[in-house]
């Protein structure tokens, strides 16, 4: 079984609504383990604005507030008129002047950026935290739960009745496939969208091998928000990486008593016990992690993979649209049905799902990989 963690990139989950617990945590911290981080990290630099932001406000923004509603020109001047021309992109998680500056961001980053500007402008701020059927990613061996986060902005009270042109919110969805009509979502508080922000930047961190920073940055995380309860996984498993497996065993029966149905936590601890020889106390927790997820992630995709190298191309393809089918989005899974489909003979369709590759890319980068490989594809079809 793969080590799992749950990487918040643009995304997040929904806590439960119950009322707040007190949650003592500092015991599970080592900082003695750790060497100092190699990059700063700060609360205060996450929504902080740039000379070259507040410029942007100043020039874009400007007498236009005057005329209308401040929310709507703000997200108009963002947005609507695309002039930052902002890229999707979530190679990484960045804080408002990193998004700024470069552009791009994931959906996180994108909120991030949006709530800073309005900050400044006076204007109200809600983050959502959407409820949605989880997704997954990977790096490497690490697999990455994926949930979605998005704002409102609103307007000063003062000016709540002064335009008739725009509800008071006004909701930013950064996946424009997203419906927002009938979307079921939690209120989140800043301090818990700062320590998901955290949690992205560990979980980045950890999947290059950064462990000193990805602990410092979980325990920043873990230091605005006590309750963000994935977080203590990403703490279990960068202990874990470190080699520090005594740790990693407390911190993981920690998160496991107060979120036992979670497969990220589940699975974790069952592979710890399992490196050490503990077969016997691993084997309740993998019959449990079974029941509570059946068909891992990837599953299907993977045994797909298996009968491409066995040239069972036509099986290959039923279990890659299995895959697609609980998660129609996800590039990989495109592109390997656009393989299948080329073994198969039927280019037509190979060209469709490169394209889906393409568009469901998640940089620059994969985009002109399969923008490539499409662009190859038809050249030798029209040959």
């Amino acid at each position: 079984m793969a080590r799992w963690v749950m990487l918040l990139l643009a995304w997040c989950f929904a806590g439960c609504a119950s009322p707040p617990v007190v949650i003592n945590s500092d015991h599970l911290f080592a900082d003695a383990l750790f060497k100092p981080p190699t990059v700063t990290i700060a609360a205060e630099e996450v929504l902080r604005l740039s000379p070259a932001m507040r410029s942007f406000l100043r020039h874009d923004i400007g007498a236009g507030a005057q005329r209308r509603a401040p929310n709507l020109v703000l997200l108009d001047a963002l947005y609507t008129r695309n002039q930052l021309k902002l890229r999707y992109d979530t190679t990484m998680t960045r804080n408002a002047v990193e998004a700024f500056d470069a552009r791009a961001g994931n959906c996180m980053s994108l909120v991030i950026m949006t709530a800073a500007f309005a900050r400044e402008l006076g204007l109200p701020v809600r983050y959502q935290s959407v409820y949605t059927d989880p997704n997954w990613g990977r790096r490497g061996n690490l697999y990455f739960t994926i949930g979605h986060i998005n704002l409102s902005v609103g307007r000063p009270r003062d000016l709540t009745r002064a335009f008739g042109d725009s509800a008071d919110w006004v909701t930013v969805d950064f996946l424009p496939q997203r419906d927002l009509l009938g979307q079921r979502f939690q209120v989140i508080e800043e301090p818990t969208l700062i320590a998901m922000y955290m949690n992205n930047k560990a979980a980045e961190a950890l999947s290059a091998g950064q462990l000193d920073d990805a602990y410092w940055w979980i325990k920043a995380a873990l230091q605005q928000d006590k309750q963000l309860l994935f977080a203590y996984n990403t703490l279990g498993v960068i202990y874990q990486r470190h080699g520090n497996l005594a740790q990693a065993e407390q911190t993981l029966r920690f998160a496991l008593a107060r979120d036992p149905d979670s497969v990220q936590v589940v699975g974790n601890l069952a592979q710890l016990l399992t490196d050490q020889g503990r077969s016997t106390e691993a084997q309740p927790l993998f019959a449990r992690l079974a029941r509570l997820q059946p068909d891992p992630p990837f599953k299907f995709f993977e045994l797909g993979r298996t009968a491409m190298q066995q040239g069972e191309y036509r099986q290959a393809k039923a279990l890659f649209e299995r895959e697609l089918a609980r998660d129609p989005d996800y590039h990989e899974f495109h592109f390997w049905l656009a393989l299948a489909y080329l073994k198969l003979g039927d280019s037509g369709r190979a060209a469709r799902h490169l394209a889906a590759a393409r568009d469901n890319s998640n940089s620059g980068e994969e985009e002109a990989l399969y923008a490539a490989k499409l662009a190859r594809l038809k050249a030798e079809t029209v040959h």
